[in-house]
């Protein structure tokens, strides 16, 4: 079903594509089952993937979340989501909503018959 109805769909919410961030980091080096599968605890300890509550989070909601075995327990990603937070909450401030910065621009496809990197 993710697959079907989520993956590879574009996302023009930022608390959506920070979502989707988060997950794929997550996700480094395990299944995409076993994080679809935590993902409702995800959504709940990370408040929803409000960027602005986790860009204020501390290390002692990493101790906490590190203590909830409904998540992925890696510290190192953990911290990762919530310099991530920081950083889109940087990025937002400057240019507006996330689309503008990511995928907002795109180029026109190539004209059918030219080859692909060749400007007409």
């Amino acid at each position: 079903a993710y697959h079907d109805t989520e993956w590879g769909f574009p996302v023009a919410d930022d608390r959506r594509l920070f979502e989707k961030l988060s997950l794929e980091g997550f996700q480094s080096g395990l299944s995409w089952r076993t994080i679809l599968e935590k993902r409702d605890r995800f959504r709940a300890v990370f408040h929803q993937f409000d960027i602005e509550r986790i860009a204020r989070f501390t290390a002692r909601d990493v101790t906490r979340l590190l203590g909830d075995a409904g998540i992925v327990r890696h510290r190192g990603k953990i911290e990762a989501v919530i310099h991530n937070a920081r950083r889109a909450r940087e990025l937002i401030g400057q240019e507006g909503r996330s689309r503008r910065s990511c995928g907002g621009t795109r180029r026109a496809p190539p004209r059918p018959g030219a080859p692909a990197g060749v400007h007409i």
